[in-house]
């Protein structure tokens, strides 16, 4: 059909001018709406195509690249607040590389993902803030720098906005402190570095980021845009294009005009200020830096040991130690690559670890699109099992892969299909977290089992290695097992999610249960406890704590106070679980206890004088001040009630059933809120608030530790671990009944009650009930 020149005018008020083919636009055109948008340019066949001008009736306007009749290509979108964004976009979203100009003079200059910042980036503050570094969905993630107009400097890791992780600070004045902290506060132990002393070089540190030890930033070629790569990298497709109608045009290509100018005015706004994670003040550093003129100051620094940004622990050190030498971060994927080199510290570790993604591939990828049915019993029996071959060059059924040639073998597949569709977990994120690229961390045992655990790089799933003993034991209370987790949502025992095993070409064999991690949560855990009830041998030597050791029953010096209710909950559930343990003749369980501590807001007050004083009287006054902080109870939780729209209520591999209720609300379902944290959903075993009553022990000794106060808020969360032991010989009771300081006599095969016994009545007195 020929193409022509013509003037249209629709009964509902549009107007179009330009070529035309058939009854379509085509070719270039201009298309006035009645609300005043006006757009010129190219059309294809009745959709917006090619290169144009968008002019909508609020005042915004876009000039660029369209397809298929949205904003898809390269386009410069100025809104009505003046704000100015130049970049890629697709299909009505920003979503690429560009630089977005902000009506109150910020700048973004970097990647986004769907509209939002994500990806490499750098952005400037009008206030002379800068960030570079990583982002996602919109927020300052994973490793990143930030300079402050004042000159203080942070460099390490991000989560949602916020320092999280390990990292280095470097104030304007020449002080230093490399440490970690949680969303935005220092948390856990660190070394402060006073102005003038010797420090460590921060050039490896900084050079995977771009800038130098001086704080000054070098902007990687690939963080800037440039006009004609983008144009080149974005080449407009005519994939979109949808053959309409001309008076059809302002229905069907409504996404540019309905859609676009509302949705990216509101997600164009630029990150909060930095009030909450801001440069330090000096009550953050006053400790340590008043030191005698008598000291050496190049050779004294301070270990210190934060709780939600309160300082509880400094020790000077007289000299800087080798094991404090700063470490340049790396990488996610570089610390996991290394880590797979240790896996069950064999030359073999690393084909293990991608035999076992690729096994688990099949596995999830094989079951899932089998329409879900009730189990049978021949889903449980011998027959209930998967195997395949996995040739290194790939065979019919299984692909080619980098790692050597082993045999794989799934058990109970169905199964376990259902209960992950029991837990609620979706099969693609299952795969995604421990089969992506990432790869799996490995993290020390807390037992004597001699298994090795490892962590997926999303901290959703644990991986242990089995013992053939272990495996039966679990294949025979697999049927029981599935039945209690079904009849009970809030069980506290540890979830399954797969059982396999993998056989390499020399005969290694080597047995794997995948597992929920209980301590999978945005609040970071503090300290963490395996109790079994039991005084025999269940300490752990000082010398050998580390922050993320597992703890033993006499090693906990508090007595945790909840609400009635949740108590009531909790104990409920704790007396089914040991029920059900009893009846399969499994007596050596554990309580994993993981506590979040909440440091008491009055300590903030103290710590930061309202006048200005010398850093001698500083001490002095915070001196004072403990003394009284020691009687006050800490504030810092509150209890309110449910709103599923307000938090999270997503199920994940440690979340555990129903939202609980609160006596201390008027007995409805309850969320906690942390102040200037989160708002979290109250779960048995997950976002469980109590207060903890430190037993207070008086050490005689000198000390250069300190404790600042003996009462605390804490979130707790537990699950009941070490499931696996079965005890069915009289030798092996014998043997327990040693260990746990029980009278053989007074315990039988068919009467493991004692244990359980024993068990709830250690957790009464961990969980006093109130008076």
């Amino acid at each position: 059909m020929d193409m022509r020149s013509g003037d249209r005018e629709f009964p509902n008020g549009d107007f179009y001018s330009g070529e035309v083919k058939g009854l379509l636009p085509n070719g270039k055109g201009k298309y006035a709406w009645s609300d005043g948008t006006i757009y010129e340019g190219d059309w294809d066949q009745g959709k917006i195509s090619g290169k144009g001008k968008l002019i909508w009736s609020s005042g915004a306007k876009y000039e660029g690249d369209f397809s298929g009749g949205y904003l898809h290509g390269f386009g410069t979108m100025t809104s009505p607040d003046e704000s100015v964004y130049s970049g890629a976009w697709r299909m009505n979203v920003r979503h690429g590389l560009g630089r977005k100009e902000y009506s109150n003079s910020d700048l973004y200059d970097g990647l986004w993902k769907e509209g939002l910042q994500d990806g490499r980036g750098s952005y400037s503050w009008t206030n002379g803030n800068r960030y570079i570094g990583n982002w996602k969905k919109g927020k300052m993630c994973e490793r990143g720098v930030m300079r402050w107009a004042n000159g203080d400097l942070y460099d390490g890791f991000w989560l949602n906005g916020f320092r999280h992780g390990s990292g280095v600070y470097k104030f304007a004045d020449g002080c230093l402190y490399y440490g970690t902290w949680s969303r935005g506060l220092k948390d856990g132990k660190g070394v402060f570095y006073p102005a003038g002393s010797k420090q460590p070089s921060l050039k490896k540190w900084s050079r995977s980021l771009e800038y130098d030890d001086t704080g000054k930033f070098v902007l990687s070629r690939s963080a800037s845009v440039n006009v004609e790569e983008l144009r080149s990298l974005n080449t407009v497709t005519q994939s979109l294009s949808v053959k309409t109608s001309a008076g059809e045009t302002t229905k069907n290509s409504g996404s540019v005009l309905d859609r676009l100018p509302d949705e990216i005015w509101r997600t164009c706004d630029p990150p909060r200020d930095f009030t909450c994670h801001g440069p330090l003040s000096k009550s953050a550093r006053f400790f340590g830096s008043g030191q005698s003129e008598g000291q050496d100051r190049n050779r004294i620094v301070y270990e210190r040991e934060y709780m939600q940004g309160v300082l509880i622990r400094e020790t000077i050190m007289s000299s800087v130690d080798r094991s404090h030498k700063i470490k340049p971060p790396h990488r996610p994927k570089e610390v996991r690559a290394r880590s797979l080199l240790t896996f069950l510290r064999g030359e073999h570790n690393y084909y293990l670890m991608l035999n076992l993604q690729l096994g688990i591939r099949y596995t999830v990828g094989k079951i899932t699109p089998v329409p879900r049915r009730e189990v049978r019993a021949s889903d449980f029996g011998k027959n209930a099992r998967t195997k395949m071959f996995f040739p290194r060059d790939g065979s019919n059924f299984t692909p080619p892969h980098k790692s050597v040639d082993f045999s794989w073998k799934d058990y109970c597949p169905m199964v376990f299909r259902n209960l992950r569709q029991m837990f609620k977990l979706d099969a693609a994120e299952y795969m995604m977290s421990i089969c992506g690229d990432d790869g799996l961390t490995e993290i020390s045992s807390p037992g004597k089992s001699g298994s090795i655990f490892y962590l997926s790089h999303d901290d959703r799933f644990v991986i242990k290695t089995l013992k053939k003993s272990e495996l039966q034991v679990l294949l025979r209370m697999l049927p029981k097992y599935y039945e209690h987790v079904g009849d009970h949502e809030n069980t506290l025992i540890t979830k399954f999610f797969g059982v396999h095993r993998i056989t390499l070409k020399w005969g290694k064999k080597v047995r794997f249960v995948v597992m929920g991690n209980m301590f999978c949560t945005e609040l970071k855990i503090h300290r963490r406890y395996d109790l079994k009830g039991s005084s025999q041998g269940r300490f752990t030597e000082k010398i050998k704590i580390q922050e993320k050791t597992t703890l033993k029953d006499l090693d906990l010096a508090y007595e945790f106070h909840m609400d009635k209710l949740l108590r009531e909950a909790l104990f409920k559930q704790i007396y089914l679980d040991c029920s059900f343990l009893e009846s399969l003749n499994i007596i050596d369980y554990s309580l994993l206890l993981g506590l979040h501590f909440r440091a008491p807001g009055q300590l903030h007050d103290i710590l930061e004088p309202p006048n200005a004083m010398s850093d001698q009287e500083s001490v002095s006054s915070v001196d004072v001040g403990l003394a009284q902080e020691l009687s006050i109870p800490p504030k810092g939780l509150l209890l309110v009630t449910h709103e599923p729209n307000s938090v999270n209520t997503a199920p994940g591999p440690h979340i555990r059933g129903s939202t609980l209720r609160a006596f201390s609300v008027g007995e409805q379902e309850v969320d906690l809120i942390l102040p200037g944290t989160a708002r979290l959903r109250v779960q048995l075993g997950v976002n469980m608030p109590a207060q903890a009553h430190h037993k207070l022990i008086e050490d005689k000794e000198e000390s250069a530790t300190i404790e600042l106060f003996e009462v605390y808020d804490v979130v707790v969360y537990m699950g009941i671990i070490d499931i696996l032991q079965e005890y069915n010989t009289k030798k092996k009771v014998e043997h327990t009944c040693k260990s746990l300081q029980y009278d053989p006599m007074t315990i039988s095969v068919t009467e493991p009650s004692i244990y359980s016994k024993r068990f709830v009545n250690f957790l009464h007195k961990v969980f006093p009930e109130e008076r």
